[in-house]
């Protein structure tokens, strides 16, 4: 619990509690009165000139930063295991047998669902860009869940036994 002290003469007080000091062990300050005495107020001194020179200010400026933080990608690792599955990260790849193209090789029924269910109006040659395909994958990725990484590879993929051995491809970069 603190005391408060009601006094008119707080030198008076302050003197009589640095008293004490007299039975102090501290070499050099064994007698009151004597040099060691002395040497306290010269230390006490110097010391409130130093304390005295420092400033507790609030910064001038009138402004302050916010710095952006790094986006979270949840399905980052899945794209690169796909893309390397799918392309081997080639952005340009077009597979001529199932008609798909770009870095995830989407095809058209992909892109078909994808306008009808956001309003958009992509083109299959939309997919070489990289940026679009992305877009897409990760729709797609977003409705088969967040969590299960399977899951989301293996509706990528399409659906049957097939996806099994597509899963363990990707797996592989993982």
């Amino acid at each position: 619990m603190k005391k408060y002290l009601n006094t008119d003469d707080p030198l008076k007080v302050l003197s009589e509690i640095v008293r004490p000091l007299k039975h102090s062990s501290v070499s050099g300050l064994k007698k009151p009165g004597s040099q060691g005495m002395c040497k306290l107020r010269k230390l006490l001194f110097i010391l409130s000139f130093l304390l005295a020179g420092l400033r507790v200010v609030a910064p001038e400026a009138s402004f302050f930063i916010i710095s952006e933080s790094p986006c979270i990608r949840p399905f980052s690792d899945l794209m690169y295991a796909t893309a390397m599955v799918e392309t081997m990260g080639n952005a340009l790849a077009y597979n001529e047998f199932e008609n798909a193209v770009g870095i995830y090789q989407i095809r058209q029924i992909r892109i078909d669902e994808y306008n009808r269910r956001t309003g958009s109006n992509y083109t299959l040659s939309d997919m070489f860009d990289s940026e679009l395909s992305a877009k897409v994958y990760l729709y797609f990725a977003s409705l088969a869940g967040p969590y299960n990484l399977e899951r989301i590879a293996r509706a990528w993929n399409g659906s049957g036994p097939m996806t099994e051995l597509y899963w363990k491809r990707i797996k592989e970069y993982l």
